[in-house]
């Protein structure tokens, strides 16, 4: 009796708490989220008596609903402003969506008065479709006259209500074709480009595979880089990576040499005393004791290494102004480096970690184009982290 005791006043806790959210929603004037919340609570046993709160609630909540709708539409249509069509459009898809989220759950009853509750629906299938259309009309004659300007900015808000349109009245008139148009005419299009200011030829493949944007994944809603000029595009900005000075070290092998020793445990035998007789325990038995031997390695090492430097400089310019609007630095290193070594003696001397460096040989050293490539690996990923973090912007 106490557990079910115990599950009735929580329950109680639960509905009462609920109650009273929605009640302060309806008196705050969230008309809508009193509505959700009561909908949430009647899905289930909506007929009980301990769902009435919420069936007035809701009743309540319904009405001053929609009276405010219907007052703030009647305002908007007798101002006749362009600027309220979507908000009016919007009005009526409110009033239709509130009354198909409590439609399924009608009938309501109202138990003490023994009727049903009122909740009086209206068809706005007529003003949803004027309104849309009257949206619709107005969002695309305005992106026509954006169209005609030259301002980039115009043409990138002509394809939001184009967008728009299409999302509300799909096929619109010639609104998709105009969305194209829109999007070529907002978009930034940036010519990439190499120069080489170094004593030196940078690999061909070098160049193409750091102007191969494609593989940056840098494009963006209206930003699209290029590293081959296209026809029938004026470019707006230009990226030139210009390389400034190429470094590579001369093929280096050093050597060294060095010892290692260590005591190994090697059995057992017999400890003596200073004149070398057997020292003995309590019971006259021989004290053994460990015997360790001394294990040594010459080691002979061998490092191969060639390191090449490529520094460069990125520069941002407008093309139509033919200005810099920026440069940013950028230096990379590649190090090739191979350790391999020989030796004499006992390789067990030598800690474990080491023994791997025995097994290799030398190899041949890469030549100075390739040295460059790999440099231009680690370049690549820098020259992407400075278009990511400074975007071209109209």
């Amino acid at each position: 009796m106490q557990k079910i005791t115990l599950l009735v006043s929580i329950l109680f806790l639960t509905v009462s708490c609920g109650v009273k959210t929605t009640q302060s929603l309806l008196s705050d004037g969230d008309y809508d989220g009193a509505i959700n919340r009561a909908v949430e609570a009647l899905k289930t046993k909506k007929d009980s008596k301990g769902k009435q709160d919420y069936v007035y609630l809701l009743e309540e909540a319904f009405a001053k609903a929609k009276d405010r709708d219907l007052r703030n539409l009647e305002m908007m249509e007798k101002e006749k402003n362009p600027a309220n069509l979507e908000r009016i459009y919007k009005t009526y898809i409110q009033l239709d969506n509130r009354q198909e989220k409590i439609r399924p759950l009608l009938p309501l009853q109202l138990l003490k008065q023994g009727k049903p509750a009122q909740f009086p629906f209206d068809n706005y299938s007529d003003q949803i479709v004027n309104s849309k259309n009257a949206l619709s009309k107005y969002l695309y004659d305005n992106a026509q006259v954006l169209l005609k300007s030259p301002n980039k900015l115009n043409a990138r808000k002509a394809f939001d209500d184009l967008s728009y349109v299409e999302s509300i009245n799909p096929n619109y008139k010639n609104a998709k074709k105009l969305m194209l148009d829109a999007e070529f005419k907002g978009t930034d299009f940036v010519n990439v480009y190499a120069t080489n200011e170094t004593n030196m030829i940078i690999p061909k493949q070098l160049q193409n595979d750091l102007l191969d944007i494609s593989t940056y994944g840098l494009d963006d809603k209206w930003t699209v880089y290029h590293s081959v000029k296209q026809k029938n595009i004026s470019y707006d900005y230009g990226l030139i990576v210009n390389f400034r000075e190429i470094s590579i070290s001369p093929e280096q092998i050093k050597e060294k040499e060095f010892i290692k020793e260590k005591q190994v445990k090697d059995g057992v035998r017999t400890l003596t005393d200073s004149r070398g007789n057997p020292v003995k325990d309590s019971l006259g038995r021989p004290v053994k004791v460990d015997n360790f031997k001394t294990l040594k390695i010459n080691i002979y090492e061998f490092r191969q290494f060639k390191a090449c430097q490529v520094t460069a400089k990125v520069d941002y310019v407008d093309l139509k102004s033919n200005q810099l609007l920026q440069s940013f630095p950028v230096a990379s290193e590649y190090i090739f480096e191979n350790i391999y070594s020989t030796y004499r003696g006992d390789r067990n001397a030598c800690d474990e970690s080491y023994l791997g460096y025995f097994n290799k040989r030398a190899v041949p050293f890469p030549n100075n184009e390739q040295m460059v490539f790999d440099t231009g690996e680690d370049l690549k990923a820098k020259l992407k982290n400075i278009i990511v973090r400074n975007r071209f912007r109209s």
